[in-house]
């Protein structure tokens, strides 16, 4: 059995290490890889001396500050059977956006490394605990102790020391931010539920097999990347391979290649620099090629299939639906009788388990067939809830409904088409880009007065990126290039900054009637005067 469906994460990975005891389990581009019981064994010395030497027994959240790599991986897998909530955290953010956070889920320790750090100028309102110093701290007898364990001690017995039986459905797992209404990061609260569920969608989706290796280059702070590509291998019988940045194409071929590498999960914007830059023969056994978090281009898919004679295929889903929705059943995957499994221009059909509806984007009648209305979707894979929002998750849970913001047409065979979204935010290279938060700096680097709205931020399709990020707005005062220098001085990432040619002046911002932002008119207004990237 490749899992087994009913144990929650932390059993069904101690299972899964002993039936993979002697089997190549996990690896990495710097070197590492581990079979199932080097992969237990590591994970149980781990568990021991940050029980013993870091966390206090009451300390519930923990964050992790690595990327996708052996050590993120037995570090979650530690937290996990040790019953801690792990938070990886974003290190794609400034240090303020990190703090807010660390603050909100009460983190007191963040687990990262000091290599990793070099990299980066992070000053974290939490205690740092460097995994290259537990090589000191771990004696013989830890090491005895967690090999007896790892090798030796009954499953059931280990589950009984550890209390994994207590662990409950509903319990909370992971928390992972991202960005709210207001532009600032949202916890969410994933279950354990929410975890297994979407890890068995994933298996029966897809139908992986032992023989399977997901190759994992999405950071493990993104849901795609914690759920699809460290869970999965870390729950059913497949191997999981990781690289640390998906904008790496080369180490990422030699990954593919070398590892055999047959399920790849990654984004329009990262296949594109691979066909750019890697070589036909390193995807020679990739034969399932997922995208997500941004719509795919026909062109980047035709280009794929032509240079590595495999068709990247559309899936769907949000950080709050755990994350997958829907998927794309790619050819080799097609289980006989299955009837029409992928179309092209879709995001495919729910996974097993997962219902979708569409209702009126004024009034809220579910609508039929082809007809474009806001996207819901229901099942196990639906989150908690927002970490201490109540109002806010009650704005998009309703009745067990979570309330996408993406505007989709379901056809009668049950695949989705996107067609829109609602909410003010972009989606860059795959990351999440607040329009709100932009508008906000904008207004403190321009001296506006905020008493009336001068500057609105909007996208438009962007070939390269999926968006691109332009401002409308009625006088700034001082060059677009100051502007954006100045947003840069004030802690924006670079990916939040628009280009100096996205700047367009216009005589008013439009409005509704209501007062609000006549957001369908912005965009109209930005697709007039700002040409769409070809190239």
């Amino acid at each position: 059995m490749a899992t087994d469906r009913a144990m929650l994460p932390a059993r069904a990975f101690l299972r899964m290490c002993r039936r993979n005891m002697r089997r190549p389990k996990v690896a990495d581009s710097m070197g590492a890889d581990l079979t199932g019981s080097e992969l237990l064994l590591r994970t149980l010395i781990l568990r021991r001396l940050l029980l013993r030497d870091v966390l206090t027994f009451d300390e519930r959240n923990v964050g992790v500050l690595l990327p996708p790599s052996v050590p993120g991986v037995v570090t979650n897998a530690a937290l996990t059977v040790d019953r801690r909530v792990a938070v990886n955290l974003n290190y794609t953010v400034t240090s303020e956006v990190m703090n807010s956070c660390v603050a909100q889920a009460k983190i007191r320790h963040v687990i990262t490394s000091r290599r990793f750090l070099e990299r980066f100028d992070f000053h974290l309102d939490a205690e740092l605990v460097f995994l290259e110093d537990f090589k000191d701290r771990a004696t013989w007898r830890d090491k005895a102790a967690a090999a007896f364990d790892a090798w030796l001690t009954p499953v059931a017995a280990l589950e009984r020391r550890f209390r994994l039986g207590e662990i409950g459905p509903g319990d909370l797992m992971t928390i992972i931010f991202t960005s709210g209404s207001t532009g600032w990061p949202k916890g969410v609260m994933l279950s354990q539920e929410n975890i297994r569920s979407n890890v068995d969608a994933f298996e029966k989706a897809l139908s992986v097999t032992p023989d399977d290796v997901l190759v994992g280059v999405l950071p493990f702070f993104h849901s795609f990347g914690y759920t699809t590509t460290m869970w999965s291998a870390l729950m059913l019988d497949a191997k999981g391979v990781y690289h640390f940045s998906p904008l790496e194409p080369r180490p990422i071929g030699k990954l593919c290649r070398e590892q055999r590498g047959t399920i790849f999960v990654a984004t329009p914007t990262f296949l594109r620099s691979y066909v750019r830059r890697c070589e036909p023969e390193d995807f020679n056994s990739i034969d399932v090629v997922i995208t997500g978090a941004e719509r795919l281009p026909p062109d980047v898919a035709d280009a794929f299939e032509q240079k590595f004679g495999v068709r990247p295929y559309q899936g769907y889903g949000t950080t709050e639906l755990s994350p997958v929705v829907s998927v794309n059943i790619p050819p080799s995957r097609t289980p006989p009788g299955a009837g029409t499994v992928r179309k092209e221009g879709t995001v495919g059909k729910p996974v097993p388990g997962v219902s979708v509806k569409t209702v009126d984007l004024e009034t809220g009648r579910d609508l039929g067939t082809d007809q474009s209305g806001m996207l819901l979707v229901k099942g196990p894979n639906v989150m908690q809830g927002y970490l201490d929002q109540p109002e806010m998750t009650a704005e998009v849970i309703r009745e067990g409904w979570y309330v996408t913001g993406d505007v989709a047409a379901i056809d009668a065979e049950g695949f989705i088409r996107i067609t829109g979204r609602e909410s003010r935010f972009s989606k860059i290279a795959g990351e999440m880009v607040p329009h709100i938060r932009i508008e906000e700096a904008l207004t403190e680097v321009l001296a506006l007065d905020g008493e009336s709205q001068s500057v609105v931020v909007t996208a438009i399709p962007d070939l390269r990126k999926g968006e691109r990020l332009v401002v409308l707005h009625t006088g700034l005062g001082k060059p677009t290039e100051q502007v954006c220098r100045d947003l840069a001085t004030a802690g924006l990432p670079p990916i939040w900054i628009p280009s100096p040619d996205s700047f367009c002046q216009i005589n008013e911002i439009p409005l509704l009637g209501t007062g609000k932002l006549d957001l369908k008119r912005v965009r109209e207004l930005a697709l007039e005067r700002v040409p769409v990237r070809t190239v």
